[in-house]
């Protein structure tokens, strides 16, 4: 998105150079991902940049609001109750698409925001294997406000760990290791030396949660959760003695509440020039004249399932819960980022922490993915190159 630095990059850019970048990162931890990791970081004007910070702040004043809670209890289900709640999330994502306003200039437009970890341990290794491997320019991170890896690791460190051993914090999944993110799972451990941990794993004794580390047994004082509870609710064949909506003496790095709380369930709570209208399908009165330029989301689910993009009248009649979903005026990707084989559209992913006694998060890394299909996704850019994982590098 920077033309010069863009045609040098490219200019440069080699196969071989590629390939030997590739095997550096899945060496690192004798682990390949599961998800394609693009031959290209995106190098951030600095007009965008303003603009992706202008818009975090104005969703953020959303999510401090002292109403907040009120407003986002009925995205907690009742079924779903976990005892421990924190005051506010840990972790916060806000994802962007990149798009063009009416003069033609970039302009990020929220997709979705999430109260939930993202691959922070992972997209510190991805910027730095870039850097390692191709013609970086100086002056450009993808971190903020003027912070190193060794501050970065630190809020890391104060926010996941805190006043705990490592030793008594676990990073809880289903089946991690299986996982498509589980690179981010190996890269956490090695960078703060706590374990990643099968819900299966964990011991129960009276409110006391234990596992072995090691082949010690260990006290669990605090978690780093990764569990999304649609993907567990689905895996009945999972025997465990963990139960979330038990009472625990445990604390939360990532409390599950704030999944639900920050979530599409947010979106129509929003007011800015970067968030498209969304409305809760149920409270709408009538339907947009123009319903193809509108994509329907169900409020409970994950990874873009149900997700419904070329929308007719149909598709809304025969909806019965309509309290679970929500029409979003849909956001035109612009194809910004030219590549050898055709442009790629980009989404940028604003990865932000909200420290204990901190009156707001705060940005301190991000995530890009890169498309060429109808849609950010594996199975939108099956076969095609200059597409998938990536990082954006801001000046």
């Amino acid at each position: 998105m920077i033309p010069e630095l863009r045609e040098a990059y490219n200019r440069k850019f080699s196969d071989s150079a590629y390939q030997t970048f590739l095997q550096w990162i899945y060496r690192q931890y004798d682990h390949v991902p599961k998800f394609r990791i693009a031959e290209t970081p995106v190098f951030i004007p600095n007009d965008l940049k303003t603009k992706l910070f202008q818009a975090c702040e104005e969703i953020t004043d959303v999510i401090c609001r002292p109403d907040f809670l009120e407003l986002s209890q009925s995205a907690v289900l009742a079924g779903q109750i976990v005892p421990g709640e924190t005051p506010h999330t840990a972790f916060l994502q806000m994802d962007f698409g990149v798009c063009l306003d009416e003069n033609g200039q970039f302009t990020p437009q929220l997709i979705e925001a999430q109260g939930f970890p993202s691959l922070y341990f992972f997209q510190d290794l991805l910027a730095r294997a870039y850097q390692e491997h191709f013609d970086i320019p100086a002056g450009y991170s993808h971190l903020f406000d003027g912070m190193d890896q060794t501050e970065y690791l630190q809020i890391l460190r104060n926010t996941i760990i805190g006043d705990h051993a490592p030793e008594n914090v676990i990073l809880l999944e289903v089946e991690p290791e299986k996982q498509t993110t589980a690179i981010d799972f190996f890269a956490c451990r090695q960078m703060l030396g706590i374990d990643f941990v099968c819900v299966s794993d964990l011991k129960v004794e009276g409110r006391e949660v234990f596992y072995f580390r090691n082949g010690k047994k260990t006290k669990v004082e605090k978690i780093f959760n990764r569990i999304i509870f649609d993907e567990l609710i689905q895996r009945d064949d999972i025997r465990r003695e963990f139960y979330f909506t038990e009472e625990h003496d445990v604390d939360w790095a990532g409390h599950p509440h704030w999944f639900f709380r920050i979530s599409k369930h947010t979106l129509p709570l929003l007011n800015s020039r970067y968030v498209p209208k969304s409305y809760f399908l149920h409270e709408l009165e009538e339907m947009p004249e123009d319903l193809h330029n509108y994509v329907l989301k169900p409020l409970y689910s994950f990874a873009g399932t149900g997700v419904i993009i070329n929308l007719n009248r149909y598709d809304l009649d025969s909806i019965q819960d309509k309290e679970n979903y929500i029409l979003q005026r849909k956001v035109e990707y612009a194809p910004v980022i030219q590549t050898p084989s055709g442009p790629a559209k980009a989404e940028i992913r604003m990865l932000m922490l909200w420290e204990r006694g901190a009156p707001r998060p705060r940005i301190v890394n991000n995530l890009v993915r890169l498309s060429k299909g109808e849609m950010v996704g594996v199975r939108y850019n099956k076969d095609k190159d200059w597409v998938g994982a990536s990082v954006g590098f801001f000046q």
